[in-house]
């Protein structure tokens, strides 16, 4: 009897993961309906890109290809491994496989998991590091979020060159590391920012039976974290925040590249919105849903249409597009490596 039960929970399970799929392909491909004329606008300019100068590109490039250096580097620490290959090898296949794949999150997350197994990380390491990675990742996100916050409430009047730029991403670096300290270090901080979080919650959805539980779950997923990173926290935040904030950089100069020059405190809120916003699983990558919400916010703050549009696309080639034969060379490079511990085991 019990071996009979076997296959039909195998069954249900199977069931069950098909019509997750299905209802994720359903989503996003109502999500990419409702961002279709967007979408294809940006990609409509894509001649349009001969006209950005060839140094621009090269820069952009500079600050895509250091944000990605700096999220390997989150996962390098976490699992507390001394090799770069398998986290660039394993974030390029998962992440290029989130970018084709609706719903595709869980699968490059147990793809990536799998990649560094094969590559010689032990598992609990693996498992524990790649966890911890991610939080730090959207807590820093989460934190970019709020500290742009007071910039757009107040009015921050910033100037729009580069330089301005810069320094707007050296505070941000400087305030992540300092409030990623306080969050690490000690309990009363965090247990703050928990019971502010929990309020605010239970104000949203008040129908619902209230929240109790949020501070000692932060604390929890806290102390994983602190475990995962050890005494190298400061450099784990420091990375995770650059992660974002070259990232933004690419932005900047994609508009810089277009002739646009915006307050660049704006051009910050507009990118966390919109990097938020990628975060929702509604279409693989948030293709279509980046497009249309970062064109709205930089033209809310005031960047020509025409140029809002072609910086978009500039900037969505170095953020998304390029990663997908960059995932194919990875996967690649992979199966070599892989290859080449097999056989120097037997």
């Amino acid at each position: 009897m019990a071996e009979a039960a076997v296959p039909s929970r195998r069954r249900r399970i199977s069931r069950g993961a098909i019509l997750k799929r299905i209802l994720a392909v359903t989503v996003a491909g109502l999500a990419l309906y409702g961002v279709a004329p967007k979408l294809g606008q940006v990609l409509g300019d894509w001649p349009r890109l001969r006209d950005i100068k060839p140094g621009w590109f090269a820069v952009m490039a500079a600050t895509e290809s250091t944000s990605l250096v700096c999220m390997c580097a989150v996962q390098r620490i976490a699992t507390q491994e001394h090799r770069w290959a398998p986290f660039f090898h394993s974030y390029l296949v998962g992440n290029a496989v989130s970018e084709l794949v609706p719903g595709g999150a869980a699968t490059s997350a147990a793809l990536q998991y799998e990649m560094i197994l094969h590559e010689g990380v032990p598992p609990g390491r693996a498992a524990s590091g790649l966890t911890a990675g991610s939080l730090i990742i959207f807590g820093t996100l989460l934190l970019l979020n709020v500290l742009t916050l007071p910039l757009v409430v107040l009015g921050v009047s910033v100037p729009t060159t580069l330089m301005a730029a810069a320094w707007i991403s050296v505070v941000l670096l400087l305030g992540i590391v300092l409030i990623g300290a306080l969050a690490l270090r000690g309990d009363r901080f965090l247990t703050g920012v928990g019971r502010a979080a929990q309020w605010i919650v239970n104000k949203v959805r008040r129908p619902s039976p209230p929240v109790d539980d949020l501070p000692k779950r932060l604390l929890a997923q806290r102390t994983a974290v602190a475990m995962a990173v050890g005494g190298h926290w400061w450099q784990a935040l420091l990375a995770a925040a650059g992660k974002w904030v070259f990232d933004y950089l690419t932005l900047v100069f994609a508009l810089a590249a277009v002739g646009s020059r915006p307050n660049v405190a704006l051009v910050l809120a507009a990118y966390s919105a919109a990097s938020l916003l990628g975060q929702i699983p509604l279409t693989p990558g948030g293709l279509g849903v980046v497009e249309a919400g970062l064109t709205g916010t930089l033209a809310l703050i005031g960047v020509d249409g025409g140029a809002a549009v072609l910086a978009t696309l500039a900037y969505r080639l170095f953020n998304y597009w390029l990663y997908l034969p960059a995932g194919l060379v990875a996967l690649i490079l992979h199966r070599r490596s892989a290859h080449s511990r097999g056989a120097a085991a037997v």
